[in-house]
């Protein structure tokens, strides 16, 4: 179905793992929806219309529904769980416990990394104080995760959540960063290893489009 006529439309690019949160959501839930890619390597995103017309922080995602147009991968991820009653809060600890790991990984799991892959693995920065600084945050961050994943299946426990698809963002990108993932924190290898066998689950680069015109 074409973008005009899906119920969802989400503005977005295939290397924004943030965009890749709300898309997942999107994919697995089984809605309707449409990806609309953003050109966003030529600053569409820092553009006057695009922070006119779609986003004023100047940034993607953007899921457009029903007249409604949402930022933020947060905001977009408890929406989706309210309107289709997958992925949230059974209750209101739930809810909230969804929330406290929504903020951190916003503040610096995915922070903290995504920063880390853009400059070293696509800018090609090579090491910097800052990619060094980005690391060592970086792996504070992956630590805490993977002391709260021993002995859990998800974040939550032993369903997938919203919470997971949040901290999931950068997942399945392999740019370099530096961090070796399997070997240096196995508990968060394996959780990443069981989103990615739940039914419908996508890469990042089949779910979101590449530019027009470029197959």
């Amino acid at each position: 179905m074409g973008e005009s006529m899906a119920e969802y439309r989400l503005h977005c690019m295939k290397e924004s793992g943030n965009a890749y949160k709300a898309a997942l959501m999107l994919e697995l839930s089984g809605c309707d929806w449409a990806p609309v890619w953003v050109d966003y390597f030529n600053g569409e995103t820092r553009g006057t219309a695009f922070k006119e017309s779609l986003n004023e922080m100047g940034e993607v995602p953007v899921l457009e529904h029903e007249g409604r147009r949402l930022t933020q991968s947060g905001v977009i991820l408890g929406y989706l769980a309210e309107r289709t009653g997958k992925f949230g809060g059974r209750d209101a600890d739930e809810n909230r416990e969804i929330l406290r790991w929504i903020l951190f990984d916003n503040h610096k799991f995915t922070s903290y990394y995504a920063t880390l892959r853009f400059l070293f693995g696509l800018q090609k920065s090579g090491e910097t104080p800052v990619t060094e600084f980005l690391r060592t945050r970086a792996r504070g961050a992956y630590g805490v995760v993977e002391k709260h994943l021993a002995g859990r299946t998800f974040l939550l426990g032993d369903r997938p959540t919203v919470a997971d698809f949040s901290l999931a963002g950068y997942a399945f990108y392999t740019e370099p960063t530096g961090i070796e993932r399997a070997q240096e924190f196995p508990n968060v290898e394996a959780w990443a290893a069981r989103i990615a066998v739940l039914p419908g689950w996508k890469h990042p680069y089949a779910l979101m489009p590449d530019p027009p015109g470029k197959r």
